[in-house]
């Protein structure tokens, strides 16, 4: 059951800065408690055989009191515990070792839990890892080989009780860098971890910001002109039928949905321009957009894309773009004639392009608005539309936008006699 409740509560941690530290936490705690339930067995059989016996228990007790404190503080923490109690617990283990054979006899100092010392240094070596400083590690490293060696310097050291101990001192080493390297390499991991959130959730913000920009851009320039005092009452209510579709688009924003396009439909009612499979007449949302702004002098040339079907939501990208440079026009060009012309290809590539003999402006020079930057040319380009705008002072602006439909090969021909 603890180890089911461990891999839970494992899995639960978040990957950040905060939840390695307290993987680190769990991982200490899991060493050292289980380094202590390793000396249990054999504390009674070390006591018996002790020449020492008190102060074999006090020796034993200071190490189980070391984990016990070691791993209740880190899990309080949330973190392991820094470079100063890090110290503490390495001199801790080092005197426990260098009174081990004042208390355990040469025949249990290796290879035995009578002779605990050592085992209870190795969990002090591995869970090491609050120690950021490699001098720290190092002096705490050396500190517990140099114990170690004095600690079996008494005992009977013959063939493979050699190698052992060579071989144990060496485990101190090794397992000391690569802790060492182990944690850095984790918390390195989780730095970046956060440092990618934190360029996500930025790039989340831009990108609900430009969003935002998009959506509104057409209904605040629509609420400007209806702020106009010497507006004619024509124009005024075409703007204000304008205006309750900008409505719906920012309603449907606002309550995290789809934006509802720019159909005029009362809901209910089914869309005459919507076919079964759900493609929408383009030619005829083009024309519908048109209609909002009857103010302008606008001749539209959409016969030779009148077979056009789209998705409406690609459809929507494109008249709101259309809704922007019409507004464009009727608040910035004072152009007399406006031309919408839509062409397509057999293969299902068509250009819509919209020019107006307005006042134009220098396309090479002028930074483009948020209307032009975004809601036009960005939010096409994002769709796979080419947007291209020209315009000069004086002569009025054009702007192209292209759909190039994917051709789609077939199977490779036959050839003559082929089976």
């Amino acid at each position: 059951m603890s180890l089911y409740v461990a891999r839970n509560r494992l899995g639960a941690l978040p990957t950040t800065t905060a939840g390695v530290e307290r993987a680190f936490t769990i991982f200490i705690a899991g060493v050292r408690l289980g380094t202590v339930a390793q000396m249990v067995p054999t504390l009674y059989v070390g006591m018996q055989s002790s020449a020492r016996p008190g102060l074999y228990l006090t020796t034993w007790l200071a190490a189980t009191f070391a984990a016990l404190a070691v791993s209740v503080a880190s899990l309080v923490r949330g973190r392991p515990l820094g470079a100063g109690y890090v110290l503490a617990d390495f001199a801790l283990a080092s005197v426990v070792m260098l009174v081990g054979p004042l208390v355990v006899g040469p025949e249990d100092r290796v290879g035995t839990w009578v002779g605990f010392q050592p085992g209870n240094a190795l969990s002090v070596i591995i869970t090491a890892i609050g120690a950021r400083s490699p001098v720290v590690l190092a002096v705490g490293m050396l500190s517990v080989t140099g114990s170690y060696v004095i600690h079996v310097s008494g005992a009977t050291l013959q063939g493979p009780g050699f190698t052992t101990v060579i071989g144990n001192a060496l485990t101190f080493v090794v397992y000391a860098l690569v802790c060492r390297m182990f944690s850095t390499y984790m918390r390195r991991i989780a730095r970046d971890a956060d440092a990618s959130r934190a360029v996500a959730a930025e790039l989340a913000r831009r990108e609900e910001e430009r969003r935002a920009q998009v959506l509104m851009h057409n209904g605040v320039a629509v609420m400007r002109l209806l702020t106009e005092p010497d507006l004619p009452d024509a124009t005024r209510v075409r703007l204000l039928e304008h205006a309750e579709v900008e409505l719906r688009r920012m309603r449907a924003y606002l309550s995290c949905q789809s934006s509802p396009g720019t159909t005029t439909q009362p809901a209910g009612r089914p869309d005459p321009h919507q076919s079964r499979e759900g493609t929408t007449s383009f030619a005829d949302e083009v024309r519908r957009t048109c209609t909002r702004f009857r103010d302008l002098p606008i001749e539209l040339a959409l016969d030779l894309g009148t077979g056009i079907r789209m998705a409406p939501t690609k459809v929507e990208v494109v008249t709101r773009a259309l809704d922007s440079l019409l507004l464009n026009v009727r608040e910035h060009a004072k152009a007399e004639m406006v031309v919408v012309h839509l062409d397509a290809d057999p293969d299902g590539s068509w250009t819509l392009t919209v020019n107006d003999n307005g006042s134009g402006f220098d396309s090479t020079s002028a930074s483009q608005g948020i209307g032009l930057r975004e809601v036009v040319v960005g939010e096409l380009e994002r769709e796979g539309y080419s947007v291209a705008v020209t315009s000069q002072v004086g002569d009025g602006t054009t702007v192209t936008i292209t759909y190039a439909a994917r051709v789609v090969p077939g199977p490779p021909a036959k050839r003559a006699g082929a089976l």
